[in-house]
């Protein structure tokens, strides 16, 4: 055994030094495209519509793919007209070599657009890192899952991870989900098995066009003492912000929020700014009211970024000086040499970033 693995290791150091592993992986994919040196590859096996506009892609994963925890992002990259394009979704660990992808298309969306319409059984994607505070931690009698739209995906991992290692045998788990129509809500099926496997999780579906039924003071009523739950809330700004409002009691609370609020639109957000990008040696001028990466990346310019929702911190960078605006939560910021998330702060001012 250890002259076969000696043999393997002179093996790889061979190929390593020999080949680059571009080459190598070109040369090994042709074999099998999952096989690679050293990248986290998955293939599309099963492709299944699970609600409007919403696909789940079931994930075949090679070695090299690291798996999060439930309720945790990967950044998920795609080739699209021959160029690669990254965004973070939630992913659902079906087994040991298999993830649930599953996607809403966001309109004039890209990738949400390809993955929904144009994704086939055998395509290749790579996976990130995943990273993400909301995890399955939980140190009260109850946990209330609070999901708006999209933000339904990191609570199905939360939901299936708790049903694998039997922690709904004994944690009261109630799911509130919001979504616009009957049609747009996803995994129904599934959420109803659950329901009835497990006395102890119970759901509810809300639907915001049809019987106006948004979260508010009524929800928070019907739930007894806060002090005993722990919240987790997931869906657009308006609606994270909304839930930090009305569970700021709560014993544990955890908000992660995917889209810009209405704080990006406003009436005073008109004109162009100048921003100085120090390493790059660049002034361009940018509107404000949009976040500086779009508006950076309708110049040309292409800064380093995740998830575009301001939890990766890919996009960060250093602000020398300048006025900003956080499209999340309309907080201004004006002090010099701050770390600065590109991709939900529009600029308020001539900027000069470290980029």
């Amino acid at each position: 055994m250890q002259a076969l693995q000696k043999r393997t290791s002179l093996f790889n150091s061979l190929v390593q030094s020999v080949i680059a592993h571009h080459d190598a992986d070109f040369w090994l994919q042709k074999v099998n495209p999952l096989w690679s040196i050293n990248q986290s590859l998955a293939r599309v096996v099963k492709k299944q519509v699970v609600a409007k506009d919403t696909v789940s892609l079931i994930l075949e994963c090679n070695r090299h793919v690291a798996r999060g925890l439930a309720g945790q992002h990967h950044p998920v990259t795609v080739e699209i007209a021959g160029r690669h394009y990254e965004r973070t979704y939630s992913l659902m660990q079906l087994d040991a070599d298999h993830l649930c992808l599953t996607v809403k298309k966001v309109d004039q969306g890209l990738v949400s657009s390809w993955l929904v319409e144009k994704s086939q059984v055998g395509d290749i994607l790579r996976l990130g890192q995943p990273y993400g505070d909301m995890q399955q931690s939980i140190q009260t009698p109850k946990l209330l899952l609070l999901a708006a739209g999209s933000g339904i995906t990191p609570m199905l991992s939360l939901i299936e991870s708790l049903s694998q290692t039997k922690q709904l045998n004994k944690t009261p788990v109630q799911l509130m989900y919001w979504v616009k129509t009957h049609q747009d809500a996803a995994y129904t099926d599934y959420l109803k098995e659950i329901a009835e496997n497990f006395p102890n999780f119970s759901y509810q579906i809300f639907y915001t066009q049809e019987q106006d039924q948004r979260l508010n003071e009524n929800h928070v009523e019907t739930l007894g003492a806060l002090n005993e739950i722990t919240v987790y809330a997931c869906g657009p700004s308006g609606f994270a912000s909304t839930a930090e409002s009305l569970f700021a009691e709560a014993a544990v609370l955890q908000t992660e929020a995917f889209s810009l609020s209405q704080f990006s639109a406003e009436q005073t957000d008109i004109g162009f700014i100048n921003v100085t990008l120090t390493k790059s040696n660049k002034t361009v001028a940018i509107p404000k009211g949009q976040s500086i990466l779009s508006s950076l990346e309708q110049q040309g310019i292409k800064p380093n970024h995740g998830c575009r929702m301001g939890i990766c911190n890919k996009c960060a960078c250093t602000k020398a000086q300048g006025a900003t605006k956080n499209l999340l939560n309309g907080a201004a910021n004006q002090e010099p040499t701050q770390l600065l998330k590109i991709c939900v702060n529009s600029a308020q001012s001539d900027l000069v970033i470290d980029l």
